[in-house]
């Protein structure tokens, strides 16, 4: 594999103009390796997210440069980039793992822009010192994986890193089976983690857990310099906002499948999208990942999992903050509130309330026994509820509810929760017209269920990347039915079942 090939001088290209400040780069040396990426051969840019190229101020015509592939895949390095990976530590599934550290990726470091930095970092890049013994690839797999959901969760509002670009190599990569390298670029204003700060309370580090924890406060949360008591704060807003990500994967029915606290972002950004899921028959015990055999993140769970991380996040904190007592009060104070008012909120609206009522957490309960009891698809659920009047009449009635009753196995007890909850909207004060315009705004028709991937997926590996770009089309506007995608809208085909999502995904 070649060297990565220095930027010419005279630069020419947007990308080479991009403005980069790595500002990781200037913590202490023991917080990362610096080291060039592996690149690929025979690079072949797939696809990129319009929405995130005009995050870092270009256009969509920078990725007809004929260099943008080998900036992309490692082969060369943007100028200013100083590529680097970030040691951290974790607990992986429940149980402490050590030291890990970023794998199979590089930080280039972060594009200035008027929104703040967003760093770029290439997962798949090649081996690094915390590779633990692995090949630091990525392969077109899980590459089309992360690209996609990246950038469908940011278009349905759920906090989340993002995703720039797809780069493919015919490079061999061996997993279960021979398959073939890629890289995806990601981009978030940070890449540190709840294990980022595990790692050097492990080592009774104090020093560098201070370092990182002021690194982090005065680059990303510089209002809380302010507060009495910064490092107190630092844990109650990572709360808080970890809260506000969970409320929406809970509603809008998303697994992660790998919530290890090496994969929690201190921004309280969904990071690392391995064996992912969106909910399709309800199940609220569902474990969307293969790997997972005891249960661990499941569904249901990920609201308390996200809280036990928390307190390793606070046990590692415990020198800068205080006492146990102190550091779960702090916890559960941001935590469970902001969480539980959260999901209301975005509960609420789902089914298209607006006004708070004590009434309010009965509907709640009585909806998701509803979808528990006849599994019915989540997304559409609450998208073909979004269409049903508030009122109707009883001999009109079966054929008006007919695109969300048709999804019910128990008639009764549908129309029953049909009426309860028609019964809740008489207290409302807006216009049929309004509500339903408001809970198609919050009620997507489209998520990314694992057999639309795998559809990419499959024709991908013959050479056709056209399944890739309409796919993404589709996320881009999840609110929107749009021609030409109503197969996204449906109900999975058959097929679907057999899928199965792993850590290997």
């Amino acid at each position: 594999m070649r060297d990565p090939a220095p930027a010419p001088e005279f630069r020419t290209s947007a990308l080479e103009r991009l403005s980069f400040d790595n500002s990781f780069a200037r913590l202490p040396g023991d917080f990362y390796t610096r080291l060039a990426p592996e690149g690929l051969p025979a690079p072949r840019l797939l696809a990129f997210s319009p929405e995130a190229t005009a995050l870092i101020g270009l256009s969509p015509e920078c990725w007809a440069q004929p260099e943008a592939a080998d900036y992309f895949a490692g082969n060369s390095l943007l100028p200013g980039s100083e590529p680097l990976a970030a040691v951290y530590s974790g607990h992986q599934f429940g149980v402490w793992a050590g030291q890990l550290g970023d794998g199979r990726a590089h930080l280039l470091g972060a594009v200035q822009t008027p929104d703040g930095p967003i760093e770029l970092q290439l997962k798949g890049a090649g081996q690094t010192p915390y590779s633990r013994r692995a090949d630091g690839r990525a392969v077109l797999r899980s590459s089309i994986r992360e690209f996609l959901c990246s950038e469908a969760m940011a278009a349905l509002g759920i906090p989340t890193t993002r995703a720039l670009c797809l780069v493919a190599s015919p490079l061999p990569v061996r997993r279960e089976t021979m398959e073939t390298a890629a890289i995806v670029t990601r981009m978030a204003p940070s890449f540190v983690r709840f294990g980022s700060f595990e790692h050097w309370a492990s080592r009774d580090r104090n020093e560098e857990l201070k370092t990182l924890a002021d690194y982090v406060i005065d680059h990303f949360r510089p209002a809380l310099r302010d507060e009495p008591e910064p490092y107190a704060a630092l844990l109650a807003d990572v709360a808080r906002n970890t809260a506000i990500m969970i409320a929406h994967w809970q509603a809008i029915g998303f697994m992660h499948g790998v919530m290890n606290t090496d994969n929690m972002s201190i921004l309280g950004l969904t990071l690392d999208y391995g064996p992912f899921g969106f909910m399709e028959a309800f199940d609220a015990t569902h474990i969307c990942n293969h790997s997972d055999e005891q249960g661990r993140y499941a569904f249901h769970r990920q609201p308390a999992i996200a809280h036990w991380n928390l307190y390793a996040l606070g046990g590692a904190l415990a020198s800068l903050v205080g006492e146990h007592d102190k550091i779960r009060d702090l916890i559960d104070g941001a935590y469970i509130p902001t969480y539980e008012q959260k999901f209301m909120q975005l509960a609420c609206a789902k089914l298209g309330l607006a006004m708070a009522h004590e009434s309010d957490e009965d509907l709640l309960r009585a909806t998701y026994s509803l979808l528990q009891d006849q599994r019915i698809d989540h997304t559409i659920f609450f998208r073909a509820l979004s269409g049903l009047p508030a009122q109707v009449d009883e001999a009109d009635r079966s054929r008006i509810d007919a695109p969300l009753r048709d999804h019910f196995v128990d008639r009764e007890q549908g129309d029953a929760w049909l009426a309860q909850w028609r019964a809740r909207l008489t207290l409302e004060s807006r216009s049929d017209a309004e509500r339903q315009q408001a809970m198609l705004a919050t009620n997507p028709a489209y998520v990314l269920r694992n057999w639309m991937a795998e559809g990419a997926i499959v024709k991908a590996r013959q050479g056709d990347y056209s399944e890739i770009a309409r796919v993404l089309d589709c996320l881009r506007q999840p609110f929107t039915t749009r021609e030409g995608f109503e197969d996204f809208a449906k109900l999975p085909p058959d097929w679907a079942n057999g899928i199965e999502v792993s850590c290997s995904s």
